[in-house]
């Protein structure tokens, strides 16, 4: 493992990377209001064994990576797609797999889009498709909405009530698979010991832009592989269904009983799929 500050777009970017650099590069994107830490360190090292460079890192206003004001609005969506290839280039990496997570997925299908020679497969985890038809699919649950109004009343500098409210917000996105609490709250503990300014991360409900990609899912041509829970109260299974649909090439992995997360359930099933599609 090896942890480092890269100066990426005028911005600092904290990134870490796992496994030999000869090996393939896979890229880890992982969603709004999510640092690095949700992509979990033993995740990452199975991946690394399968024989994978992996590479994690925290968008802006989350963990080491530069924060904002909480409130303010300083980038777009399209600007984290650019962070991202910022990333690659930083290590030397000419061309990688993207896997993402929900935000994080949205962006790897950008990036397909903006920087196709930079791309080989895209892994969609928990997303949807990035364009008008999510206005027609099934909302967020409205529990998860309820807890983020939580953090108003949250006493930031109390840290065993901000490290509870960062585990119990994954509670919100559990699928009818056991709530894993005790990984939860570890991870927990982990980006609340890691974060500059914990706040910050709500300035992604504010994230705009990248509409020049919008409902152009049609036109990404390398192996993409979607993964969705059937039980995902975030962005449920019909997102998943769509964006399969949306990009007509690609292959959709389904979990049974999985909510917004990446359950241990899921791992091996997630990472054999992974180095399957990146085999190609």
């Amino acid at each position: 493992m090896s942890e480092q500050m890269l100066k990426i777009n005028k911005v600092d970017i904290c990134t870490e990377s796992f496994g030999n650099r000869k090996d393939p590069a896979v890229l880890l994107i992982m969603g709004a209001m999510s640092s690095l830490d949700w992509w979990d360190e033993e995740f990452c090292l199975r991946l690394a064994d399968s024989g994978r460079f992996v590479i994690r890192y925290d968008h802006r206003d989350l963990g080491r990576s530069t924060v904002y004001e909480p409130g303010t609005t300083n980038y777009t969506i399209t600007d984290l797609a650019d962070d991202a290839i910022g990333v690659l280039d930083a290590y030397s990496i000419e061309h990688a797999s993207i896997v993402g997570m929900s935000l994080g997925g949205m962006i790897s299908q950008i990036l397909a889009l903006r920087y196709p020679e930079r791309v080989t497969t895209l892994t969609l985890i928990a997303s949807s498709v990035f364009g008008t038809v999510m206005e027609k699919l099934p909302p967020m649950d409205q529990s998860i909405l309820d807890h983020h109004a939580k953090s108003a009343s949250i006493d930031w500098s109390n840290r065993d009530a901000v490290i509870a409210f960062l585990a119990d917000g994954w509670k919100t996105l559990a699928g009818t698979k056991p709530y894993e609490q005790e990984r939860m709250y570890k991870l927990a503990k982990r980006e609340a010991n890691r974060a500059k300014q914990l706040r910050s991360r709500f300035n992604h409900a504010m994230l705009a832009g990248g509409d020049e990609y919008y409902d152009r899912m049609g036109e990404i041509s390398v192996p993409v592989l979607i993964i969705h829970g059937t039980e995902d109260p975030a962005l449920p299974y019909e997102h998943g269904l769509a964006l399969a649909k949306a990009i007509p090439h690609a292959e959709l992995v389904t979990l049974n009983g999985s909510g917004h997360e990446i359950h241990r359930e899921d791992w091996a099933e997630i990472i054999d799929s992974v180095i399957k599609l990146t085999s190609r």
